[in-house]
């Protein structure tokens, strides 16, 4: 047999009920990321029910849902009138799954969800099944034949409910001005999260570790300031307490070269004048940024007053996997 052959035609028919379902999109899908979107607005959520494995896309739609900002619940269809019917509340939207339209379980909890005001929007592939007639608004599933060779196990019935919560959710997402600093905020474990909600301040070495020097001070006390802080730059600032110089340990090799006297001589005649700086309030992914462009190791962050309050090392990067 030749399976590679058999996995491309179960795509085919695949592929073939996503562009049914696809084509039959109308105003009644507008309408359904309308009344979602008012539902939100009102401080309402999604309800997401169905059994088997519409169920388990439901359980998938759900939480597309949430991570995009869209209240949403699973309501177990079987242990609903057992007591889960308290997820719901006056004002949610209930988006019922069923290609049949026909599975009694879910026939069998409808009318006690009927009992609160809400509105249901049906994902079925018959629209004159009790699930439609139930329903306030129908999306219509297009689905001709299931890939498996027996016409049974739900398959293209599965994508194409899938692909299209996946489109309510995104559209609803859209019109709702759902950013990506939102996404952010909802996935602060993630990648995403890190690199959108991360700040120098977050990341930054500080205290102890933040070596600062008068610019009057010498070279010496430079170097005992900067050994003390296990760092290899230390920042120099005026009587102000402003930023007015860098120093490194690369400086000092230099320098040290030329003349051993280099020791005794103040910091404002061998600091490096307006370094590269990040405020302490950008995002750490900037610091990434001024790193491969300037070819540094240290970045100084310094606050609103131009004060170095903290700096960045390269090296810490990777600790807060930010690569």
């Amino acid at each position: 047999m030749n399976h590679v052959k058999r996995a491309k035609a179960v795509f085919d028919i695949e592929l073939d009920a996503l562009r049914r379902t696809r084509a039959a999109l109308n105003s009644r899908f507008n309408e359904a990321v309308e009344l979602i979107v008012k539902c939100l607005r009102n401080k309402g959520k999604v309800v997401v029910t169905g059994i088997g494995k519409s169920g388990n896309i439901g359980q998938k739609i759900a939480a597309t849902f949430n991570s995009t900002g869209t209240t949403s619940v699973v309501l177990d269809s079987v242990n609903a009138m057992h007591g889960d019917l308290g997820v719901i509340s006056d004002g949610d939207v209930v988006l019922a799954l069923s290609y049949s339209g026909e599975t009694e379980e879910l026939l069998r909890v409808l009318p006690a969800i009927k009992r609160f005001r809400v509105t249901i929007i049906a994902m079925t592939g018959n629209l004159k099944s009790q699930l439609a007639r139930y329903s306030d608004l129908v999306l219509p599933l297009r689905v001709t034949k299931e890939a498996c060779p027996f016409n049974l196990a739900p398959t293209s019935t599965t994508t194409v409910t899938l692909a299209l919560g996946d489109a309510l959710a995104m559209c609803v997402l859209e019109a709702r001005g759902f950013k990506k600093t939102d996404y952010a905020k909802l996935h602060p474990a993630g990648a995403i999260g890190r690199t959108m909600l991360l700040q120098i301040k977050d990341i930054m070495r500080t205290g102890p570790r933040n070596a600062v020097i008068a610019e009057t001070r010498t070279v010496k006390d430079a170097l005992l300031a900067m050994t003390k802080a296990k760092s290899g730059t230390i920042s120099v600032v005026d009587q102000r307490g402003k930023l007015s110089g860098i120093f490194t340990d690369g400086d000092f090799r230099r320098a040290i070269a030329r003349s051993a006297e280099i020791l005794e001589a103040p910091m404002r005649t061998v600091m490096t004048r307006n370094p590269v700086t990040i405020s302490d309030r950008a995002l750490a992914v900037d610091a990434l940024r001024i790193f491969q462009e300037r070819q540094i190791d240290d970045l100084v962050a310094i606050d609103d007053k131009k004060r170095p309050v903290g700096i960045v090392d390269s090296q810490d990067l990777p600790k807060f996997k930010i690569m």
